[in-house]
């Protein structure tokens, strides 16, 4: 659950003045000054690009419609990643700007790379690693001293294992934890932690930006993190499986319409677990879900560390988590 962390840090950096919301985003990271667009793939497997139609701003990474995607999640990805060698995630710019998008930007919301980039954003503009920008900023005003991208010796000493479902609904160990070191710092998902820690940044949003008497982030920048910043008629869509190992097909509260802010998935009905329209939310890999509700003034976290995400005994067990801390809410 890193983005919507990284997500906060770049509004941050909106309320600074170094980054723009609706700018295009080659001003600081001109690698992306010609994004290309996937127009499919010729007979021999050799991808089909176009130029895209618009620039890619911040708005467009932080809301997931810039049109990058993830393999998990998106067969054309996989192939051509296979096709060029790419890496699953860009790690330099000569990466991204080879990276192409799967729509014009803004048109549509696909789930992928997008928050890798505005962690790369955030780097260019601030001059510092992610992981360091993260520890001396965030992270240590919130008090998160238990979330880090670089885990101290005694830290990775409590990390815990990733375990697999088997057929049988059991969970076998898949013999490594989620701990890659720090070859690229993913704005996407880089960072570990504590349920405990990641209260301290829920409340940060339930509190309006507010930590202890002392603002973090502006109203506005609260407002872009709780409020769709997706354009007219586009929503959040089913994320359907190209990798089953990993996930999957996924999709929170089917049949009701989602939007996306600068952070978070939105619901736009109450949910049957008592979630409120407006509530925000979103997910890790290794199934750990969050949900902020800010007209209830509820907030919570649910954290395993199995594959494959979206499992759905798992998602059946955070729903009557929520459920019960609605009814303890009263």
């Amino acid at each position: 659950m890193s983005k919507a962390i990284v997500s906060s840090a770049a509004m941050r950096q909106v309320d600074a003045g170094r980054l723009s919301l609706d700018a295009p985003l080659a001003e600081v990271l001109p690698a992306l000054a010609l994004p290309q667009v996937l127009d499919g793939f010729a007979r021999d497997g050799t991808p089909r690009l176009r130029p895209a139609s618009r620039a890619i701003t911040l708005r467009h990474v932080l809301t997931h419609s810039a049109g990058f995607g993830y393999d998990t999640w998106n067969v054309d990805v996989s192939n051509y990643l296979r096709a060029t060698g790419l890496p699953r995630t860009p790690a330099d710019a000569a990466q991204l700007a080879r990276t192409p998008l799967l729509f014009d930007p803004g048109t549509a919301w696909n789930y992928g790379i997008s928050t890798d980039v505005a962690g790369l954003a955030v780097e260019a503009v601030t001059g510092e690693r992610l992981d360091r920008h993260l520890a001396q900023g965030l992270l240590a005003e919130l008090g998160m001293v238990d979330t880090a991208v670089v885990l101290s010796p005694a830290q990775r000493a409590r990390r815990v294992t990733t375990m697999r479902r088997l057929p049988d609904d059991g969970f076998g160990d898949l013999g490594f934890s989620m701990d890659r070191g720090i070859q690229y710092c993913m704005g996407g998902g880089a960072l570990h932690g504590t349920g405990r820690d990641y209260l301290r940044f829920i409340r940060l949003i339930l509190n309006g930006g507010l930590h202890d008497g002392t603002r973090l982030l502006s109203p506005a920048a609260i407002t872009a993190l709780t409020t769709n910043q997706l354009e007219p008629g586009v929503r959040v869509r089913r994320m359907i499986s190209s990798d089953p190992l990993r996930s999957h097909d996924a999709e929170f509260f089917p049949g009701q319409p989602k939007l996306w802010s600068a952070g978070f998935m939105i619901t736009t009905e109450d949910a049957p677990t008592g979630r409120r329209a407006g509530s925000l939310a979103w997910a890790g890999i290794a199934n750990t879900y969050c949900w902020i509700d800010p007209a209830s003034g509820l907030g919570g976290v649910f954290m395993t560390q199995t594959l494959p995400f979206a499992d759905p005994r798992t998602l059946a067990a955070f729903a009557r988590f929520e459920r019960a801390m609605y009814d303890m809410a009263g």
